[in-house]
């Protein structure tokens, strides 16, 4: 069992909302899940979601174990269903300006800002977050294990994949329709032939290769 308020246990086989139970059980409710998506791409937005819930989603799971097709409709249920959800969008010049890491930690305090419930208690996949404002907990491979973060994932990649397909449009290209962003044999392929464009990020390595090859 895993230990994360005076008090309060969950055990391993105690489902994905496990977490949000537990938490309920001691008063520490609404539970607040957050994500992000986009962390890893090298070009395209940085994107953080929020989502409290108040029922299970059907076939909800982590958003990378998920089809294109289930991804989206869990997407609906969980708009439909969630008490609260918000989504904050970290363009790729603030990524490279601030940094990522930070980026990130700025995004995921800002979707939680823009709840209009505010939680009794955060969680946040595999890292803490400072200056949430509420008690929380990073939990490993939380995005697997803990409903509410599952739902932010969720919310988060489906957010920037169509983010990407309308950046496609833009940039045809680069094929960010396919790929999203990340760095794949057919995105290096682009960057090769066509260099950057506006929406890649100057701080990943192979970006910068390309730069220096022109």
């Amino acid at each position: 069992m895993t230990s994360f308020a005076p008090g309060t246990t969950v055990r391993r086989d105690a489902g994905l909302y496990g977490y949000e139970r537990a938490l309920a059980r001691r008063g520490l409710h609404p539970v607040a899940g957050v994500d992000e998506a986009g962390r890893g791409a090298c070009a395209g937005p940085l994107v953080a979601a929020a989502v409290v819930l108040e029922r299970p989603i059907p076939g909800l799971a982590d958003s990378k174990l998920l089809s294109e097709k289930r991804r989206e409709a869990c997407y609906d249920l969980i708009c439909e269903r969630a008490v609260d959800l918000s989504v904050v969008v970290i363009e790729a010049a603030d990524c490279d300006r601030i940094g990522l890491h930070r980026a990130n930690i700025a995004a995921l305090r800002r979707a939680l800002a823009r709840l209009e419930v505010r939680p009794g208690y955060v969680l946040t996949d595999g890292f803490p977050v400072d200056g949430l404002g509420v008690p929380g907990l990073a939990v490993w491979k939380g995005d697997q294990v803990a409903g509410s973060i599952a739902a932010a994932s969720v919310v988060a990649k489906v957010t920037r994949d169509r983010l990407m397909v309308q950046m496609h449009e833009q940039f045809p290209s680069y094929e960010f329709a396919t790929h999203k962003g990340y760095v794949t044999e057919l995105h290096d392929a682009a960057l090769r032939e066509h260099g950057p464009c506006a929406e890649h990020r100057l701080s990943f390595v192979n970006v910068r290769t390309v730069m220096g090859d022109r």
